[in-house]
């Protein structure tokens, strides 16, 4: 057990499952208080505080926060991992789920930030760590507003970091690549051919097989630790070289 994060408090949205679920874990091992917040928390592991939060509800969103500071006793770490996914070309998706998705995937992560912003600024190891996406950085098929939401969200990293950087809080992104998640899963189950579907996703990234939640989990515990103190405005891509590597096929 690691006691690098011992007194502090985190914060993780989307908690209850998948990646947000996998980092709530990570950090609670680190020995951080982490309060869970989801819009169901229920089956939550022991240790941590669970809480009903819609992302994209701001009464939620401050109902939920001053809970937390008032139960945990302040808030330190924040990590913003709620969000949805959607498909299709710039076609495939109508006005109400453009701004569905906008509001939960960016809006939402503005709504958490600007309610913990009062109690980071009285911490001593204050983090934001936003989970991105590489559709931030690699243009995906079929995956038009998910991606738009995704850029937006690295670039609203970058702006925070400048904006909060003078007051002691870091702020960073994880862009993990596809992820073996609940969502994946949903989506390898509704293809033809859910067989070949896990195959192709597996073999888009350059290691061979889907990024584990664990991995993400990791570069947002790094990010998050007061030891990465000269870290901030940056990302870190989870994606086994999908983003950055040119490999030739293999057995050539």
């Amino acid at each position: 057990m690691s006691t690098e994060l011992d007194t502090l408090t985190a914060v993780v949205t989307g908690g209850a499952s998948g990646i947000g679920a996998a980092i709530a874990a990570k950090l609670q091992g680190m020995g951080a208080s982490v309060a869970v917040l989801d819009l169901n928390p229920a089956g939550i592991p022991a240790g941590q505080l669970g809480l009903a939060c819609d992302v994209s509800d701001d009464a939620s969103v401050r109902a939920a926060v001053d809970a937390v500071a008032a139960q945990l006793g302040g808030i330190d770490i924040v990590v913003n991992n709620a969000g949805i996914g959607a498909q299709g070309t710039v076609e495939d998706n109508d006005d109400d789920e453009w701004h569905r998705v906008w509001n939960i995937n960016v809006v939402g992560m503005v709504r958490l930030s600007r309610a913990t912003l009062p109690h980071l600024r009285k911490s001593k190891a204050a983090a934001i760590v936003n989970t991105c996406s590489i559709a931030a950085t690699a243009g995906l098929p079929q995956r038009a507003l998910y991606s738009a939401t995704k850029g937006a969200v690295l670039s609203l990293t970058q702006a925070m970091a400048a904006d909060h950087l003078r007051e002691g809080i870091r702020v960073n992104c994880v862009n993990p690549g596809t992820a073996d998640t609940p969502w994946v899963a949903r989506l390898l189950d509704s293809a033809d051919d859910p067989a070949a579907e896990r195959a192709a996703l597996n073999a888009r990234q350059p290691h061979g097989r889907l990024v584990s939640a664990e991995e993400v989990a990791g570069a947002v515990a790094y990010l998050a630790s007061p030891l990465s103190g000269s870290t901030t405005g940056t990302s870190i891509a989870v994606d086994g070289g999908m983003q950055a590597l040119r490999l030739r096929p293999a057995g050539q």
